[in-house]
């Protein structure tokens, strides 16, 4: 069963590919702080296991979406997987060297007892890395979203959990750059309709099925439009550098 929606991007869909590489791009920023019993918070379909599962002792991780646990669970028996909402989250007090959750914080109504469940989880030393979209360089409302931060705003909750936290972002590419003004202006012709701002006013169950439709329509468009620019962008468009508001995602690193 697949769950992909334009919120959960898939390499099999053509149109996908720059959210898709720019997602996949935090588990490789994650490799060298991995090491131990590992927990990925909210894993989706499993990108985390074929990237940072190897280098774990063990890997251990939860998602809302039971059709992604069987899944997960039966393609892959030698890891730890378990359906269900969180926080708080089903795991003892000190039991994971890392904690990664990306793109998951954006969807969670408590997000301060989120972060002091991380805490909580992680063994005196260990590291928790989290992703999630930058405000700054939003350019519509995502109904999917209960929030989204800038660096300082979600840097300065995790100070109240955890002593040492360091800001980061994933940036772009002048590709992906372009990518992204392209997707800029493509948006205003769909929003402009939008006379009494109603993505704004609307409640967000309202606004999910034809966010999604517009927004796979305006993906499509933008591979038509630039099929080579779409296709093109890989990995190495997407890096980490320090906290800028252009970055298009924050990468939060925790220690405890």
């Amino acid at each position: 069963m697949s769950v992909f929606t334009t919120e959960i991007t898939s390499e099999e869909i053509p149109s996908d590919n720059p959210l898709h590489q720019r997602l996949l791009k935090a588990y490789h920023l994650a490799k060298p702080f991995i090491s131990g019993d590992v927990l990925e918070l909210g894993c989706g379909e499993g990108r985390g296991v074929k990237e940072i599962a190897p280098l774990a002792k063990s890997f251990t991780a939860i998602d809302k979406i039971q059709s992604v646990i069987d899944k997960l669970s039966a393609d892959h028996p030698e890891h730890d997987f378990q359906q269900g909402h969180f926080p708080p989250a089903p795991y003892g007090d000190d039991q994971f060297d890392t904690i990664v959750s990306f793109q998951v914080i954006e969807h969670i109504k408590n997000d301060h007892l989120f972060l002091k469940e991380i805490h909580r989880m992680l063994k005196p030393g260990g590291t928790a890395l989290l992703t999630t979209p930058n405000i700054k360089m939003t350019l519509s409302r995502n109904p999917w979203h209960i929030r989204e931060y800038t660096g300082d705003e979600l840097a300065n909750i995790a100070k109240n959990y955890f002593e040492n936290v360091e800001m980061k972002g994933v940036a772009g590419s002048d590709r992906v750059m372009e990518y992204h003004d392209e997707n800029r202006e493509s948006i205003k012709k769909f929003t402009r309709f939008d006379i009494f701002d109603l993505q704004h006013r609307l409640p967000s169950a309202l606004l999910r099925i034809p966010y999604d439709i517009l927004n796979r329509m305006n993906r499509n468009s933008l591979q038509k439009g630039n099929d080579s620019l779409v296709s093109d962008i890989g990995l190495d468009d997407y890096s980490l550098r320090d906290q800028h508001e252009e970055n298009l995602d924050l990468f939060l690193i925790l220690r405890k």
